[in-house]
């Protein structure tokens, strides 16, 4: 069996790899690391304060990741944690984290949601839709991973 990928696949990997250089520049150049980027973006489209459980869903980071860099920003003044509920926290943004996100994740969004708005309704429709088809293929898929062969 050959694991070849098709040409189709070696342009949508190098695709994603492209967009994730360059998420990563766009974080470099604001002076953050890509985790923080991606948890105040995340905090960012909720406003400004997340469950912490969304912000592991939404960002595909690891727990650990997340919490290290939740600790940091802590540190630094950027947020603060609430409960919510028995065993949920919320990330708040402190003033300075609302600062910060509206300089580095609040800018990044801009520039996203520019070139969005630059597109025709239908093609942003479609786009978002193949990438939704794209995804649950993917996930459910996913699911069966390992579990060939056992038994």
């Amino acid at each position: 069996m050959s694991y070849q990928n098709s040409k189709i696949m070696k342009r949508y990997n190098h695709l994603v790899g492209e967009l994730d250089g360059i998420y990563h520049e766009m974080a470099f150049k604001l002076g953050l690391s890509d985790s923080v980027m991606s948890i105040l973006y995340t905090i960012c489209d909720s406003g400004t304060s997340c469950p912490l459980q969304d912000i592991c869903r939404r960002s595909g980071l690891s727990k650990q990741t997340i919490n290290s860099a939740i600790r940091k920003m802590e540190a630094e003044g950027f947020v603060y944690l609430t409960a919510s509920g028995a065993k949920r926290k919320n990330v708040c943004l402190t003033e300075e984290g609302v600062r910060l996100m509206e300089r580095t994740a609040g800018r990044v969004m801009q520039i996203e949601n520019d070139i969005m708005t630059s597109w025709q309704p239908e093609e942003v429709e479609k786009y978002l839709e193949l990438t939704e088809r794209f995804l649950l293929a993917l996930r459910q898929k996913a699911k069966g991973i390992g579990e060939e062969g056992k038994g």
